[in-house]
């Protein structure tokens, strides 16, 4: 029986749209089913970042000379700017993906939610009508999807159980990727609690407690940021309590009570008083009004499982990672979006491959991964591992700028493959696209050593590092150090 479309993407997500953009850039006839999504980006985090960044700046200019600590703006202030602020920027970039501008491009937008129906053939009623295609892309935000064979270097985890709180839905809380949107001032707001290890609690904590918070980050793990390398982790939680967040670490919240309009988190032996509850953790969409069972396609609590070509265990109903482990990673549901499209489209021979994917925490310093972490890459090679590392007070620019915390650390084979790299420092998430590259090139770690960068630059870090390479061979090569010993005394003789 034939099909009305090549390809139906269900939710106008980032990733969505992305995906019907470039279905229809090759002719085919795509169809975007709104399904209840906003296209939506971490705007929201990006401002509040920049708005906490730029506070610190002024705070630390006063003492220079450079301006009055009485005219800086107030907290109150500031917390209104970045909410006038990230409307306009939301509003801008949802201009460009207006439906009149997809429906330009050969898409067909359908506004509403819709649900798989198996009779008389697959297809997805919405609003009373039936979208038949060769195939299907669900590419909702919220929705977990995991990876049923997860590539080694980007490992995401489940979202946690919110029913495990006991007390949390009655007394209520707040989503950590809607709190600028949702706090119209912060007035009232003087003690909040955050609970997450991962990076949106993070990002969160340090932002929130710039513009004058008390902030408490509980986490259950060890330390914060734990799919992070340890020695970047622990800096960046050291940073946190340098500011002034207080962590919590190894603490389990048990229960959550109302009293006297405060809110109680029981978080392990202490009850901590708060304003409000932040948890990390995103609400994960309601896959029931998929009808999934319909389509064939297996999902469980922990979410929509595919395999490394993206596909559900119906093939041709394929699915992309969204953020709903806790970090806002944009670009992975993007990536994820390109390999679906190929193979929905053609032969469903691509496959995803995170190796080279980067995961960046917009703390200040920000902290950018690309490949393994030290620990997963000793455990795969053992002593074959060869770890470069070089601090940023090392840079001209750093110096300058008085961005001197931080640190590039390569992870190397011996036989110079780059197996991953951590950066922690300013300007660490453009940096880290440099090593990316590298590593997506299959490029060693010599051809980044002889790369040329400008001393002027934060990116020399990289060169420098790299750099290491030669001179930690050369230290172990005992044998070739003895010969140049003897080479250069024989030289210095003949003259």
């Amino acid at each position: 029986m034939p099909v009305d479309y090549d390809l139906v993407v269900i939710g106008s997500s980032a990733a969505g749209i992305y995906a019907a953009v470039s279905a229809a850039n090759l002719n085919a006839r795509v169809a975007l089913v709104e399904q209840g999504c906003a296209a939506s980006s971490p705007i929201d985090g990006q401002v509040l970042t920049k708005v906490g960044q730029t506070l610190r700046q002024l705070c630390q200019a006063a003492p220079l000379g450079l301006g009055d600590t009485a005219a800086l703006p107030s907290t109150e202030a500031a917390w209104t700017h970045a909410r006038q602020w990230s409307a306009a920027v939301t509003a801008a970039i949802a201009e460009t993906h207006a439906p009149a501008v997809l429906a330009s491009l050969g898409i067909e937008v359908i506004a509403g939610c819709g649900e798989f129906h198996r009779k008389p053939m697959l297809g997805f009623m919405v609003n009373g009508r039936s979208l038949r295609s060769r195939a299907y892309l669900l590419a909702i935000e919220p929705l977990p999807v995991m990876v049923k064979s997860q590539p080694q270097g980007h490992e995401i985890s489940a979202p946690p159980a919110l029913a495990e709180i006991d007390g949390l839905a009655l007394v209520g809380y707040l989503d950590a990727s809607s709190v600028l949107q949702k706090i119209p001032a912060l007035e009232a707001l003087h003690r909040l609690v955050i609970i997450g290890a991962d990076a949106i609690g993070v990002e969160l904590a340090q932002n929130l407690v710039r513009l004058g918070r008390s902030v408490t980050l509980i986490v259950a793990t060890a330390h914060v940021l734990p799919h992070e390398d340890a020695e970047a982790a622990f800096l960046i939680q050291a940073l946190l309590e340098a500011e002034g967040v207080e962590v919590l670490t190894e603490t389990t919240v048990t229960q959550v009570r109302q009293i006297d309009g405060k809110k109680w988190v029981q978080a392990g032996n202490r009850a901590i008083d708060a304003d409000e509850i932040i948890l990390t953790a995103t609400t994960p969409f309601d896959q029931a009004t998929l009808n999934l069972a319909a389509a064939n396609v297996e999902a469980s609590s922990v979410g929509i499982g595919v395999n490394e070509k993206l596909q559900t265990t119906n093939a041709c109903v394929y699915a992309c990672r969204g953020s709903s482990a806790g970090d806002r990673m944009p670009h992975l549901a993007l990536a994820d979006a390109r390999i679906a499209v190929k193979n929905a489209l053609f032969l469903p021979i691509a496959k995803i491959n995170d190796a080279h994917v980067p995961h960046i925490v917009s703390t200040a310093p920000a902290l950018a991964r690309v490949g393994q972490t030290e620990a997963a890459a000793i455990q795969r090679f053992g002593k074959d591992v060869v770890i470069l590392r070089q601090p940023f007070k090392t840079l001209i620019k750093a110096q300058i700028q008085g961005e001197t915390i931080g640190f590039c650390k390569l992870i190397v084979h011996r036989n110079g493959t780059l197996l991953g790299a951590h950066i922690v420092g300013s300007q660490a998430d453009e940096l880290i696209g440099t090593i990316a590259l590298a590593i997506q090139q299959k490029l060693n770690v010599e051809a980044i050593a002889d790369l040329v960068l400008p001393s002027s630059s934060l990116a020399e870090i990289i060169h420098q590092t790299a750099a290491e390479w030669h001179h930690l061979r050369l230290q172990q090569n005992t044998r070739l150090r003895d010969f140049l010993e003897g080479f250069f005394n024989w030289r210095r003789s003949m003259n």
